[in-house]
């Protein structure tokens, strides 16, 4: 059970960035790095990472955590973690000369789905109400990865079909 549950708030984290730029289009769509480009003349982040995405994925996975019983504050740091592995992959992906929302495999999905889940092993105990620090194994945290990662790739290719995302992963 509680594999699903970290599931769907890495799921939301992740969505909430799409759900806000359908919703709201152009409104609010400063980019986090403001523009700037790194040492290497590429862009440090891309035009694609926002503060309203970030703001939306906190949001979001805020009310989610809400809705399935745990602290407000878990919800915040679970999506604040994946955004943080989110803009670690797009700066990566710069570095690489990948352009902003291009594809890159694994990259993609694991600092993402990582980052929180390393939040949850190492601070569980104080986020998760009556979860022991045992209880997160190492493998519990793999199989997330896997199963976001796969759950992940069906989703874009879905959004993509119904015309909500822009490329299909």
């Amino acid at each position: 059970m509680l594999e699903f549950t970290l599931l769907l708030l890495l799921i939301i984290a992740n969505g909430g960035p799409i759900l806000a730029r359908n919703l709201l289009h152009d409104r609010w769509q400063q980019p986090v790095d403001a523009g700037l480009c790194f040492v290497d003349g590429r862009p440090l982040l891309g035009p694609a990472k926002t503060w309203r995405g970030i703001v939306a994925a906190c949001l979001l996975t805020g009310i989610a955590a809400t809705l399935l019983g745990l602290p407000l504050v878990t919800g915040l740091l679970v999506a604040l973690a994946a955004m943080l592995g989110d803009l670690l992959s797009s700066f990566i992906k710069r570095r690489l000369g990948l352009v902003s929302s291009s594809m890159a495999l694994g990259l993609d999905q694991v600092p993402e789905s990582l980052f929180p889940l390393l939040l949850i092993k190492f601070y569980g105990s104080q986020l998760l109400p009556a979860v022991q620090p045992a209880a997160i194994s190492w493998m519990m945290v793999g199989q997330i990865i896997v199963m976001f990662f796969v759950v992940e790739l069906l989703l874009s290719r879905m959004l993509f079909y119904l015309h909500i995302r822009n490329r299909p992963y």
